[in-house]
């Protein structure tokens, strides 16, 4: 990837409150904002623009976050309505074009890809009750708003959204470790993102009670989005998945409280801590 710059502008001055993100060489712009400033913001010129936009919150029942997916011409009525009946999220991300270059087509485009990402990286839950589908664009159009998704899928990480992040590929420095249990065995990677459990790696089927609730609900999560399937009396991944750190990874699969960094191991028996020891000079 290429290098760039984000700035984030912070009109009220408060870290946690409205930013303004920009990416440079792009004439998209990110707002964000936290639910209970809607009402004092929204009458700001970029809310009368066709956006696409994410609604984000917390799910009591999930380990995962709850996402909505929208999109407007202009966006501050489906915001309002948003604000009014739905209850789940707390914050907000809306992108524009600067130039007002987005149209109809393009949003509709855009919703329905992140629609798309969302469902395929099964790391939310997702909060629409059908899936978009792509409107007819022509190639150019098409050209465009593809580019306009690429940006703003470098901009989300920034301001905390993983949810479209499919697993990256391990690099050709990446150490592959291991992790084995009685009756089960998988294979994993460190990312910036967190630790990729690799496709047709194995979870033990049954929970111990030592598995706190949270990564009981993450188990439940992928096996109830598919991915994970049930054979052979054991669990197993039908795709590569991020997961947050390697010990969540590591108690996801063996069922139980775990240690990621002993847990997981390279061809010669080395923990990753003791990999991540050596690499420090310890």
């Amino acid at each position: 990837m290429q290098p760039f710059s984000i700035r984030v502008f912070l009109p009220d001055g408060r870290p946690n409150g409205l930013r303004i993100v920009e990416r440079s060489n792009w004439t998209g712009c990110g707002i964000v904002f936290p639910r209970p400033l809607l009402t004092a913001i929204k009458h700001r010129a970029e809310f009368s623009l066709p956006a696409v936009y994410v609604l984000t919150g917390p799910t009591e029942e999930s380990y995962l976050p709850t996402i909505y997916v929208g999109e407007g011409d202009p966006v501050r009525p489906r915001l309002e309505s948003h604000f009014s009946r739905k209850d789940f999220w707390t914050s907000a991300t809306c992108f524009v074009a600067k130039d007002s270059s987005l149209n109809k087509a393009h949003i509709q485009h855009l919703e329905a890809r992140l629609v798309e990402l969302a469902l395929a990286c099964r790391r939310s839950r997702l909060d629409n009750q059908c899936c978009p589908q792509r409107p007819a664009l022509s190639e150019s159009d098409h050209a465009d708003a593809e580019s306009f998704l690429a940006h703003m899928l470098t901009v989300f990480p920034v301001v905390g959204i993983n949810v479209f992040e499919s697993a990256p590929g391990p690099q050709s420095e990446t150490t592959i470790l291991s992790l084995r249990g009685r009756t089960i065995q998988a294979s994993g990677y460190e990312c910036d993102d967190g630790f990729v459990v690799v496709s047709g790696s194995e979870a033990v089927l049954d929970e111990n009670p030592s598995l706190r609730k949270t990564q009981s609900d993450l188990r439940r999560d992928l096996f109830e989005s598919g991915a994970v399937i049930s054979e052979g009396g054991r669990l197993r991944f039908t795709q590569d998945y991020v997961f947050n750190s390697p010990s969540v990874a590591a108690a996801v699969l063996l069922g139980r409280s775990a240690n990621g960094r002993i847990e997981w191991q390279d061809n010669l028996g080395r923990t990753l801590k003791q990999i991540q020891q050596s690499a420090a000079g310890e």
